[in-house]
């Protein structure tokens, strides 16, 4: 069993680094709010809470971070109380929070100066697929790191594969992301177009679910969306934040993504309409019932 430090105990990092524990390793946990790190030691008994990144990665041979962008991972990495200010030569950082490819070469950079790995790991599956360990990682990095890490995160994940260099992870979450605001948007109006023609929209799904419009958006959301019920995870504010990532390398590699761009303004909507935490199938509320 390895000793493991875990940064950031969100909706996402808080069921993560229990499965750590669960698993014998001995975990150490920091989160900004250290109320936070304080619960879940509660909840995971044998953890320890700590009350900097340099602490927690003081020892550890992983390091785990799940934080929320470009700007609160380097806040977490660097500096004297950043997570490489307590890290040996040889051990190894995973990072799986949604950031740009950039950040992670940068960080890959840094790490590599004093010995030290570095991975960059964003996940899929939101809160439901941390909470019962089945999430989906795309990692961008060194192979041997890769490998040592692989074991480690598929504690909490169904599917764990190396994608490429540096950065590659990263690159491989926007078009994931790119994906599912397109998929989002088509649901959201063949639901309204239901709607509108006095269709059963359960029966709807019902049928064309077992055909070639089938979707995990479609099978997991719909009758969210069709209740106007938005409350399963992934806000409509981290979804943003993500597109603006993913729009800021199209602007750097050229992709084409008109889909993309119309949908990030949709969903600028959506916040507009007080919706940023609601989760993304909330689109829908941009197109009226059919009796509004």
């Amino acid at each position: 069993m390895a000793t493991v430090a875990f940064l950031g105990l969100g909706v996402m990092g808080y069921p993560m680094a229990g499965y750590l524990i669960k698993a014998g390793h001995d975990v150490r946990v920091y989160n900004r709010t250290a109320s936070k790190s304080a619960d879940w030691v509660s909840t995971y008994s044998g953890g320890t809470a700590c009350e900097t990144p340099k602490e927690a990665a003081t020892g550890a041979e992983f390091v785990m971070a799940c934080v929320g962008n470009d700007d609160d991972l380097r806040s977490v990495v660097l500096g004297e109380n950043g997570a490489l200010a307590g890290m040996s030569e040889g051990s190894l950082f995973v990072d799986h929070t949604t950031a740009s490819a950039s950040v992670a070469r940068e960080l890959y950079s840094v790490a590599a100066e004093q010995g030290v790995g570095f991975l960059d790991a964003p996940i899929s599956g939101g809160q439901a697929g941390a909470e019962n360990g089945a999430l989906t990682i795309m990692v961008g990095g060194d192979s041997e790191a890769y490998n040592r890490a692989e074991p480690v995160m598929e504690l909490y994940a169904k599917s764990v594969r190396l994608m490429g260099d540096s950065g590659a992870g990263q690159l491989t979450k926007m078009v994931n992301q790119i994906c599912i605001a397109g998929l989002v948007q088509g649901l959201s109006e063949g639901l309204h177009f239901a709607e509108c023609a006095g269709l059963d929209g359960r029966a709807v799904v019902d049928v064309i679910s077992k055909g070639a419009a089938q979707s995990w958006q479609m099978e997991n959301r719909y009758e969210g969306m069709l209740d106007r019920e938005f409350d399963y995870g992934f806000a409509v504010d981290w979804m943003r934040k993500d597109l603006g990532i993913v729009l800021d390398e199209a602007r750097v590699n050229k992709a084409s993504l008109p889909v993309t761009a119309l949908v990030d303004q949709f969903y600028r909507d959506v916040q507009a309409a007080g919706g940023g935490r609601w989760d993304t199938s909330s689109l829908i509320v941009r197109l009226p019932k059919a009796d509004s």
